[in-house]
């Protein structure tokens, strides 16, 4: 058999790179104008290489018992990592993927293709435009990684986002966003405001070095209606090869202050992280 070699292309929004793990026989690393988007390992799709994909498949893990299927929306695709992920956990899941770049892809759909079976339809489309359109009480899960190069949209930061999610996902339902911030938080703070105006419960899950401001990095919030299972929850983060805290309640009404919701008018693209904050070498 032919050793994988590494594959470059252009593609609607940068150039992408999809490069083999020396260590893993069929498993791949994405990259967009050389910044890390996405780890795939296709013999064990339940195998999460970065830190807030690992984050996020926790929300997942805890959302319902074991093995019982879901309806998830993924507004960002990269190289489908979660998507392949519920697939391996959670048999019979209907998931839908939002991408706005047609040749990324095209490019992951022809050297990582999904699996035979999977219930995964996927959209070419800007996340907002498509979620704004989407079937209300839809999802039980909605995954937010959408990022610009390195910052994520201001479209995807405001409270008209927040309340277009919140049409889409079922009473229960949770919205998952993978931020990236660093001390002194202004862009988190606004974050926390802005769910807060339309979601009543909050929770972080974030490595403590970055809470606690000694570095940029990622930090997933969640926000719902209903009170998530936030001990379950603790446990998995805690207990995972990269641990990490989960805050919610008065921790996050502190971090908020008096930050302010964001509008559509006022949003703007999260911060740009410092040199060296994801790359590689």
């Amino acid at each position: 058999m032919d050793e994988p070699v590494p594959v470059t292309r252009p593609v609607d929004h940068g150039t992408a790179k999809l490069m083999p793990d020396v260590d893993r026989a069929r498993a791949w690393l994405l990259t967009v104008d050389g910044a890390p988007q996405s780890y795939v390992d296709l013999d064990d799709p339940a195998h999460l290489e970065f830190e807030y994909a690992r984050r996020l498949a926790h929300v997942i893990d805890c959302h319902a018992p074991e093995g019982a299927p879901l309806d998830v929306v993924h507004l960002g695709g990269g190289a489908l990592t979660l998507p392949r992920y519920v697939t391996a956990t959670r048999p019979g899941s209907r998931q839908r993927v939002v991408e706005a770049d047609r040749g990324l892809l095209d490019l992951v759909l022809e050297v990582l293709p999904l699996p035979g079976g999977s219930a995964t339809e996927l959209h070419t489309a800007d996340a907002r435009d498509w979620i704004e359109r989407a079937p209300a009480d839809s999802a039980d899960l909605v995954v937010a990684d959408v990022y610009g190069g390195s910052r994520i949209p201001a479209r995807l930061t405001s409270v008209e986002y927040a309340r277009a999610a919140d049409r889409v996902l079922r009473p229960g339902g949770v919205h998952a966003a993978n931020l990236a911030d660093g001390a002194p938080f202004a862009f988190l703070r606004s974050q926390l405001a802005t769910f807060g105006a339309v979601f009543p419960e909050l929770a972080l899950i974030a490595e403590p070095a970055v809470l606690r401001g000694r570095r940029f990095g990622n930090i997933v919030l969640l926000a719902s209606h209903a009170p998530a299972d936030l001990a379950a929850l603790a446990r998995r983060a805690s207990s995972d090869p990269f641990p990490a805290r989960v805050e919610h309640g008065r921790a996050l009404a502190r971090l908020a202050g008096d930050a302010a919701p964001v509008a559509d008018r006022d949003a703007r693209d999260s911060p740009e992280p410092p040199d060296g904050s994801f790359g590689i070498g």
